[in-house]
């Protein structure tokens, strides 16, 4: 599984160009692509500036000598390759395994083109065997699980070291769990529409394409179909 991950990060940064702003994803599959993006810069004499979307990225980059920028300081970004929990062939995500949902999906909403890496086991007919996190602000976690009652879902607070998760913007997760999703889209509409939610896991209509890492190569789904 790690090597299709490594496929997938590794034809992900064939699409990174110099003079490109990229956002530099987070989590175990982007990890390879951000790493693959150092060794082009220090060696290639490759020529980006970079937007992470969490404070551990920010560290990689920083220990990988990529240049960062503030994302206040531009209107686009060009790429950005970033992972996913789970996705379904419509280009419909699951994000926010790791926690950094809220910056993942700020960062996507302004991007040119959004490139999704993944291993083979987080494609799935239909979305929800992973939990959707919610990201919501602890004073309304109470208010917020009712809602989430009414919309089918069953929300269980995420903790780390038996303390509340904390995201990097000071909130909580609730990873919700709404069985296998038949509409991601209106559910999305739902949660969006939820006073005390900052932002949820359903990325819906920002993917450009999945890079699927699967045995020795890789595979590459558009809104076109298999490349």
């Amino acid at each position: 599984m790690e090597q299709e991950k490594i496929n997938a990060a590794l034809k992900a940064v064939s699409f990174v160009k110099s003079g490109q702003i990229v956002g530099l994803g987070t989590g175990s599959t982007a990890y390879f692509a951000i790493k693959e993006m150092g060794r082009m810069v220090r060696e290639e004499g490759l020529q980006i500036r970079t937007i992470p979307t969490s404070e551990a990225t920010r560290q990689l980059a920083k220990e990988w000598q990529i240049p960062l920028i503030n994302i206040n300081d531009i209107d686009a970004i060009d790429i950005t390759i970033d992972g996913a929990d789970e996705f379904n062939n419509q280009l419909q995500l699951i994000k926010g395994g790791g926690g950094a949902l809220l910056r993942e999906k700020i960062v996507a909403s302004i991007t040119q083109q959004q490139v999704i890496i993944a291993d083979a086991s987080k494609q799935v007919e239909k979305l929800g065997a992973f939990a959707v996190p919610v990201e919501i602000i602890p004073f309304a976690m109470r208010a917020v699980v009712q809602k989430l009652n009414t919309l089918g879902g069953k929300g269980t607070l995420r903790h780390k070291n038996g303390k509340p998760f904390v995201t990097d913007q000071g909130n909580y997760i609730l990873d919700t769990r709404f069985g296998l999703i038949n509409d991601p889209a209106a559910l999305a509409k739902e949660l969006d529409h939820i006073t005390g939610i900052v932002e949820h896991g359903l990325f819906i209509g920002l993917a450009d394409c999945i890079i699927i890492g699967k045995g020795t190569g890789t595979e590459i789904i558009t809104a076109e179909g298999e490349v």
